[in-house]
């Protein structure tokens, strides 16, 4: 796969997120949520405080056929600044889905019983 492909690929996981917050939470405006272009390091969403209290989670997004998920909980661990993280994936014709630790888990849990 070409690199502007690979990229394309990974930013198509992201805008689905964003989308999916957004159709969630239907008070958070568009520019609540930005997308980090894919060479910039960091968390793959720009979150307003808004969209933060929203989702509080410092996301990893991937769109692979093979994800190593133990590499993509590590970057998204590092990119978290000690926040909730999560690693959002999916590969070709398969829904998203997400991993995060069982304790936040059960926070999220908690919080809507």
């Amino acid at each position: 796969m070409k690199p502007n492909s690979g990229k394309a690929k990974g930013r198509r996981i992201v805008q689905e997120l964003k989308a999916a917050i957004l159709e969630s939470f239907p008070h958070l405006q568009s520019d609540d949520i930005q997308l980090v272009p894919t060479s910039v390091g960091g968390e793959d969403l720009k979150l307003s405080p808004a969209a933060r209290d929203c989702w509080p989670y410092s996301t990893e997004c991937k769109n692979q056929e093979k994800l190593n998920i133990w590499a993509a909980l590590k970057q998204a661990e590092g990119n978290s600044q000690g926040r909730p993280h999560n690693v959002v994936f999916r590969r070709n014709r398969t829904e998203p889905h997400v991993v995060l630790r069982l304790e936040d888990f059960l926070d999220l849990l908690a919080k809507r019983g």
